[in-house]
């Protein structure tokens, strides 16, 4: 007998809420490691849909949202209402991301801009070569082409 065609029959000895916890740890324990990369996928793409909504809010130095933001406060926000936490700068983000290859990125992931070794920048990628992100003094969190090779990725686990 395979699990769910056992539910009827937890349903009726143990109680509704206890069929349901078996059938999803059933799932967990039947498929590891499935779900914590589609965890991470649908967190980091909430995070992206996030930072979309947020087109035309303003740049500000320093802010977090939910209306002004700067580069690392936007994508800090967008994973914190997606259900992850960062900390605060660009350069503490990357230092607490899971490095990827450009070859490896995917939308959702964390894009560092780097002069040498020092991180001065951070969007989220949306794939075909373009972030979200809060660029600048003056400007608003937009889409963009990623304009300079010197890039870093980085994915929130």
């Amino acid at each position: 007998m395979t699990p769910l065609n056992r539910v009827p029959l937890l349903l009726s000895r143990a109680g509704t809420a206890s069929a349901l916890t078996f059938v999803v740890a059933g799932a967990a324990i039947t498929v590891p490691g499935v779900a914590p990369r589609a965890s991470a996928a649908t967190v980091a793409i909430e995070a992206l849909h996030i930072a979309a909504s947020k087109k035309g809010s303003p740049y500000q130095w320093g802010a977090t949202g939910p209306h002004r933001f700067d580069c690392s406060g936007l994508t800090l926000y967008s994973f914190k209402r997606a259900g992850k936490k960062l900390p605060r700068t660009a350069a503490q983000q990357y230092n607490k991301s899971h490095h990827v290859a450009s070859s490896h990125r995917r939308r959702g992931d964390l894009v560092f801009f780097h002069y040498g070794r020092s991180v001065y920048h951070v969007g989220i990628y949306a794939g075909k070569g373009r972030i979200w992100h809060a660029p600048k003094t003056g400007a608003v969190v937009r889409k963009e082409k990623i304009w300079t090779r010197s890039v870093w990725y980085g994915r929130v686990r």
